[in-house]
Formats: C-alpha cells, sequence, structure tokens
C-alpha cells in the first residue's frame, strides 16, 4: 500500500465551517482556564475580583488548548462518518480540557445532574475543580467517557490498543503528549500495531501532541528534525501525517484534513482486510499535531515569555488574588475568548458552539466503551469437574497445577470464540507455565513477518505475548476498562515490573465503586508461576515473592491475594477469580509437579473458608486442644509443613498437632479491615490465642507478623519464609537455605512447645544432622536427598 502525504492538503472546510468549529474549541479553551482560576463569577458578567479567585491555584494550562483542538475535531469527524470512538488522554494533567468538552457535550450534566450546563453550573464546573470536595486534575473515574488516568505517563497508546482488541467497529483516539512519548512504556507501545488484526479489532489512531516542553525541560520528539521524526514512526510502521502551527483558522483546516485522510485511510485497510482478504500488515496513519505549550493563553508574564514555553505548562499567571496587574491580564485572557459570542446569557453553550457536537452515545463522554460494564458479559465457564484431577490419597499423585489450568483456559477460550471477549495475556511465558493447552483453541496474536519454524501465531490469536511487562499489563487494562474479560500470565519475580501500573488501576477501580454511573468491570487477574521456590535453575535475579506485598498494602477493598495449594484448589480459585468484578486478584501458583491434596469438593470447601484445619493432616485427638500449629500458605510450603507433620506424627507421637492451610492471605486480618478478613474469635479458635503457631509461608515472613500482628496470639507466632537467600541450586536447598524446610520446621516446633526441648533433644539433633547431611550430598551428586525426593504423604 502507498504512502500518504506528508502534509494533507487544508481544504476540507468552508469558512463557515472553521469558524463554527474555533467558536467550539474558544469554548473549551474559556472553560479550561475558569477551572483553574475561577470560584465565582463564571459568565465575566461584573470585572473580576480578586473574591472571585480560588485561594489555591491548582491545574495546568499549558497542554489544555491542544486537547481542547483534538476534541473539537474529533466531535466533527465522529458526527460527520457516524464513528464509534473513543479517546483515551495521555498527556498528564488534561483535566481542565477533557472536563470542559464533556460540559459542553452535555455528558457531564447528565452523569452529574447537580452540575448543569448553564451559569449556575458552569460555576460549580469551576469551583469543583482540583478543589477540595471536587474533582482532580487529571483525567479520572470522575471524568465521563474516561478509562486513562493521566497522573503517571507511559501507558496511553497501550490502554488504547487494549480498548481496540476485539472491538471491530471501534476508533480509539489516543493523544501522547510529547513528555509521556519519552517513557519506556510508550516507546514499546508503538509496537502494538504488529499484534492488531484488521478484521477482528478496532482502529487506534495515535495524534502525538508535541507542544516542545514537559514541567521545565524541552521534550525529546518535538526538537527532533522533522525528518528524522518521520522516518522514526515510519519505522514503527505508522504513516505519519504532519499538522504544525499557531494561527487558529490555519491549524483548524490543517487539522480537519489530516483527521479526514486518516480516517479514510482506516477505512481502506478495513475494506482491504475485511472484504479483499489481504493479510499484508497495514501501515495505520498517525498525526503529529505540533501547537505552542499554552496557546492562546498569555504571552508574557512579569517580562518574560510563557506561551510556547515551559512556564505555560502549570498556571501562567499565579498572583492574580493578590496582583492587580495578574488579575487584569487574567481578565483580558478570558475575554479574549469573546464568551458572550459562545454563551447565551443564561449560560448555555450557543447553537455554534455545538453545531459540530455528536447526540447521544456517540459523544466521548457518553460512549459506553469509556463505561465497560454497560457492555461486560458473565464468561460461560466449564464445570469444573471437567478439570479437577482425581485423588484417592492425599499426598500421593501429582500434577502440575498451572497445567491443569490450561485445560479449563482452553475451554473457556473456546467457548468466547464468537464472542471474542477473553484474552490472554503474558511475557513470552505461556507454554512455559504451562498453559499451552490455550493453543487448541487460539493461536498467539501476531501481524508481522512469519517463519516456516513459527509455531501458533495467527492473525485472529487472542493470547498476546511480548517481552514488555508494561505492554501486557496496559493492553489487559484497556481490554477490561472496555467491558471484556482476560488473565495476564507471568513469571512471579517479574510481576514488580508492573507496579506501579497496578497501582493506578487499583486506584481506579477504588474510586469507580464509589461513582454510581460506573458500572463494574471484570477483575484484573494475575496468574504468578515460575515462582520463587522453583527458580533453582535461573537463580537469584529470579527468586522474588514481593509482589504480594505490594499489592496487600493497597486498597482492602479492591485487592485479593491466593495462594492454592495444588491443581483442584487452584482450579476453583481460577474459576472465582475469572467470575469476580471490581477486584485485582493475585494467584500464586506452581507449574511444576505437586501433590495434590484435596479432591475438587475439598477445594471448594477449603476456598469458601480460605484458611481451615486439615483435620487428615494432624494429630489432634477429640476435643484436645493442639500443642502446636502448624500453618502453611503456598504449595511449597505446604508440602514442606505436611513433612515435617509426618515426621512429628513418627517421632512425637503424643504431640497434637494442628494443621492450618491459607489460601486467601487477607483471612489474617481483622474483619474491621479487610471483607474477607476473619473475626477475632474464628481466628482464635482457628489458630488457638497462646499455643506456638509456626508458619511456613511462600513470600516475606514479615507480610504475615504485619497482617496479625493486631492477634491475641501475635507473640505465639513464627513465621518462616523467603529471606533473600537464593541461587542456583536444587529446589529443596532453596527452602534449606530459607530455613523453610521440613527439619527446620520441626525444629522449630520442638523449640517452642513447653517443655519439649528437653525431652526431644535427639531428635532436634537428628533434624539439624540431616540438614548438614543435605548440604554435603547436593555437592557431590547435585540431586535433592533420596528420602526428600521420594517423599509421599504416609499419613
Amino acid at each position: 500500500m502507498t504512502s500518504t502525504p506528508r502534509t494533507p492538503p487544508a481544504d476540507v472546510l468552508s469558512a463557515a465551517e472553521v469558524a463554527d468549529l474555533d467558536a467550539h474549541w474558544r469554548a473549551a479553551n474559556y472553560l479550561s482556564v475558569g477551572q483553574i482560576y475561577l470560584m465565582a463569577n463564571p459568565l465575566l458578567t461584573e470585572p473580576l475580583a480578586p473574591e472571585h479567585i480560588k485561594p489555591r491555584l491548582l491545574g495546568h494550562w499549558g497542554t489544555s488548548p491542544g486537547l481542547n483542538l483534538v476534541h473539537t475535531h474529533l466531535n466533527r469527524v465522529i458526527k460527520a462518518r457516524g464513528l464509534s470512538a473513543l479517546c483515551v488522554w495521555g498527556p498528564g494533567h488534561g483535566g481542565p480540557a477533557v472536563l470542559a468538552n464533556s460540559w459542553l457535550e452535555g455528558s457531564y450534566s447528565e452523569t452529574y445532574p447537580g452540575i448543569g450546563r448553564d451559569a449556575a453550573g458552569m460555576g460549580a464546573l469551576f469551583k469543583q475543580f482540583s478543589f477540595p470536595g471536587g474533582v482532580p486534575s487529571h483525567v479520572a473515574p470522575e471524568t465521563p467517557g474516561s478509562i486513562h488516568e493521566g497522573g503517571e505517563l507511559g501507558y496511553a497508546l497501550t490502554h488504547a490498543y487494549g480498548a481496540a482488541f476485539d472491538h471491530p467497529d471501534l476508533v480509539v483516539a489516543c493523544v501522547i503528549g510529547d513528555g509521556e512519548a519519552e517513557t519506556g512504556p510508550l516507546a514499546a507501545s508503538w509496537h502494538s500495531n504488529k499484534f492488531l488484526d484488521p478484521v477482528h479489532d478496532g482502529a487506534v489512531l495515535p495524534i502525538l501532541h508535541l507542544n516542545g516542553y514537559k514541567i521545565a525541560n524541552p521534550t525529546v520528539l518535538a526538537r527532533l528534525p522533522e525528518d528524522e521524526l518521520d522516518a522514526l514512526l515510519r519505522g514503527y510502521g505508522h504513516d505519519p501525517l504532519h499538522v504544525e502551527g499557531d494561527e487558529p483558522e490555519a491549524v483548524h483546516r490543517a487539522l480537519a484534513a489530516a483527521l479526514d485522510l486518516a480516517l479514510d485511510r482506516i477505512a481502506a485497510v478495513r475494506r482491504a482486510a475485511r472484504e479483499d482478504g489481504v493479510t499484508e500488515r497495514p501501515r495505520w496513519p498517525l498525526i503529529v499535531l505540533r501547537t505552542p505549550k499554552g496557546w492562546t493563553g498569555p504571552k508574557e508574564v512579569d517580562g518574560l515569555p510563557v506561551e510556547g514555553t515551559w512556564r505555560a505548562h502549570q498556571v501562567p499567571l499565579p498572583g492574580v488574588r493578590d496582583d492587580p496587574d495578574h488579575l487584569r491580564a487574567l481578565e483580558a485572557w478570558m475575554r479574549s475568548y469573546r464568551p458572550e459570542e459562545l454563551f447565551d446569557p443564561s449560560g448555555r453553550p450557543t447553537a455554534q458552539v455545538l453545531r459540530y457536537v455528536p447526540e447521544g452515545p456517540a459523544r466521548l463522554g457518553a460512549t459506553p466503551y469509556a463505561n465497560g460494564g454497560l457492555l461486560l458479559r458473565d464468561l460461560p465457564l466449564p464445570p469444573l469437574e471437567d478439570h479437577a484431577v482425581p485423588i484417592d490419597r492425599p499426598g500421593t499423585a501429582l500434577h502440575e497445577p498451572t497445567r491443569v489450568l490450561g485445560g479449563l483456559l482452553e475451554e473457556v477460550m473456546a467457548a468466547t470464540a464468537g464472542r471474542r471477549d477473553f484474552r490472554v495475556v503474558g511475557p513470552d511465558e505461556t507454554a512455559s507455565n504451562r498453559l499451552d493447552a490455550l493453543y487448541e483453541a487460539t493461536g498467539k496474536a501476531w501481524q508481522a513477518r512469519t517463519l516456516p519454524t513459527d509455531e501458533h501465531l495467527s492473525r485472529d490469536g487472542r493470547v498476546m505475548e511480548v517481552l514488555s511487562e508494561h505492554l501486557c499489563q496496559g493492553w489487559l487494562e484497556g481490554y477490561l476498562l472496555t467491558g471484556r474479560h482476560g488473565l495476564f500470565s507471568s513469571y512471579e519475580a517479574f510481576a514488580h515490573i508492573v507496579d506501579s501500573m497496578v497501582n493506578q488501576h487499583i486506584k481506579w477501580l477504588r474510586t469507580s465503586r464509589r461513582l454510581p454511573w460506573r458500572r463494574p468491570i471484570a477483575s484484573l487477574n494475575y496468574l504468578l508461576t515460575s515462582h520463587v521456590w522453583r527458580q533453582d535453575h535461573n537463580g537469584f535475579s529470579h527468586q522474588d515473592p514481593g509482589f504480594v506485598d505490594h499489592v496487600l498494602n493497597k486498597s482492602p477493598e479492591v485487592v485479593r491475594v491466593y495462594l492454592p495449594p495444588d491443581a483442584n484448589t487452584l482450579l476453583v480459585t481460577a474459576g472465582h477469580v475469572l467470575a469476580s468484578r471490581d477486584y485485582v486478584n493475585v494467584v500464586v501458583a506452581g507449574k511444576q509437579p505437586g501433590f495434590d491434596w484435596l479432591t475438587l469438593d475439598q477445594a471448594r470447601a477449603h476456598c469458601a473458608r480460605g484458611a481451615g484445619a486439615w483435620e487428615w493432616a494432624g494429630t489432634e485427638d477429640g476435643g484436645r486442644e493442639p500443642d502446636v500449629v502448624l500453618a502453611c500458605a503456598g504449595d511449597v510450603p505446604t508440602l514442606e509443613t505436611l513433612a515435617a507433620a509426618s515426621l512429628l506424627r513418627h517421632h512425637l507421637p503424643e504431640l497434637a498437632v494442628r494443621v492450618v492451610n491459607v489460601v486467601d492471605m487477607t483471612r489474617l486480618l481483622p474483619h474491621g479491615e479487610h471483607p474477607h478478613g476473619m473475626p477475632d474469635a474464628e481466628y482464635d479458635a482457628l489458630f488457638t490465642r497462646d499455643k506456638p503457631v509456626i508458619f511456613a509461608y511462600h513470600g516475606y515472613p514479615w507480610l504475615v507478623h504485619r497482617l496479625a500482628y493486631r492477634r491475641a496470639g501475635h507473640p505465639h507466632l513464627h513465621v518462616r519464609g523467603y529471606k533473600e537467600e537464593g541461587t542456583t541450586t536444587t529446589p529443596f536447598d532453596m527452602v534449606v537455605r530459607n530455613d523453610l524446610d521440613r527439619y527446620r520446621l520441626v525444629m522449630d516446633v520442638i523449640d517452642r512447645v513447653p517443655g519439649l526441648g528437653v525431652r526431644a533433644v535427639a531428635l532436634r539433633q537428628a533434624m539439624a544432622d540431616v540438614r548438614t547431611r543435605h548440604h554435603d550430598w547436593i555437592r557431590e551428586h547435585g540431586t535433592d536427598l533420596p528420602e526428600v525426593a521420594d517423599w509421599s504423604w504416609d499419613g
């Protein structure tokens, strides 16, 4: 396919059309300035006075005129072409612009009836912005039409692609600020076009807005020569259209022409792929828009240049409440938009301002794609019985839990083939994580060149692999926020790469839950495998279980963490999280062969409790209280705990041992701190108030202490877990190095049960001797001790 012209001919608008578009743009600019500065006198019906000015000026002007320009012109093409459209607003502080446009089109007043589209409503719109009890300066969940919080830069484009996948009629415009374009995640996001299927997916139209500056410095892409920038974007596989200027009429004409040409190009790509069977990867259009930072604002303040410089970034006139010159300059600035032409005496936008505003759900602030719960359908989950592993006796047969889960996911993928609303993402690890059964139902999304040696690549695949956790996270977030379902599978250690992204998604969900108009969306589900205890071959760099700690620091009503100990509990957990809404669920499970402990019915009951005693594993007799509680969370800690229980059963049969397994880590919290938390009476009944508890935990031991520190029995709680002792070694040596092994746990019991130390001194010494023998054995043989490698439950 041939490339489009670099600069399209700017002759698509009449003089009247330019005037109408300019009126809307001026109105949006006026409203943006008003939100930053005013808390009264919104229509300037009287001269501005200090009491009309907010006492704290918070907000960002610099990017707002550019965003208002894009919104104005998107309105025109949406209305003219009948587009289904969504816009992702990437610049970090674009709140004033997007709120202004939502108010102009009426979607804001429909969402918030107390803020009408009149003078009183305009005053309320102004006052609430960055004001106590109001709305933030970023595009946020409170903003109608938004799926992207701009406070942390770098993710706009990956969110846009996530929104476009499997929405074949949708056009997702994505405004990328030139500061944001410097980030690593955004730089990787340009490659998303290699995964966009023009047959089954929507289209993404990136609009790279270059206004030249960040907070205090120039931006890299804005300072590149145009030829170099053009070559860079073409190298990414795009066909750029360049729009540049600071004269409004010329820019209106050029941007209108560029949007028309870009959308014609998108329509041609779709026709070629959907009707003519073209399989060549297309060059998707992209618009490079260069306008001055803070355009139409003050050109100078206190003798220093502002418009077109970094000084326009935030509040160009900072002293308006105290400095009469600044106050006069603000009034002149706002009156330069001629508000009397834009709003009638009651404060309503004039017909000219609204000429190109779409109607109903076609408006960017009212699109159902930005309120994904409106589009969400329940996921067709198969009966778990079809995939459960049979168990005759616990701890005798082994399965790879994630491979068992892969069968369930394959059936879900097959069941959603027609509706296309389920995807699995991961950084090149689907097969490594034993989920390759998925390839029976779908391939791996891929639009680039293929070779005969490739496997499972597919233009319409719904498994998505790219070696960027940022892209996986962003794609899935955009996918979920627009009404679909998914799963993110990752090696445990490298989930940390998206720590800050999951922070933002958790904050988004927490805020959305408080907005009755935001419908619940499918949960963001992580499957963390290839975990710390079975990264013995990769070594220390791959051994980090701390993502759980990170997530459990966040909003309790949103986060959940599950550590299923075997294949059937993983199935039950997966069924639960895939059906859930408005959560971030972290599931940590092994991919290596592990013992099967519970039947499916037992797993269902155990997962419903979240934590419970495994009576078959303990040695409590009748109603007698235990002498010690062996608790565990995670597959390897469960194995070591049960092996320790077996040793105690054999060597100290008189000792009453209770074995407690925890699947849901939030159960350890008090009920008042988390919806899943145990009431004190239930916790005390399970763990006791005064007996020693030896807790073998999958991750960092201090997390368990933090969760349980308010419990009455906390002084008797001793936690073993990962303590940053890792290397390339045998599986069992990993637990020995971190004092989580069965022999160390038996020694802990002897050390902590009153009176047992004297009676069981020989057993303690024998346990220590085995650990020493283990050390020598692995260095000679390279494998674990036979009694460890060949162990099975003998209870």
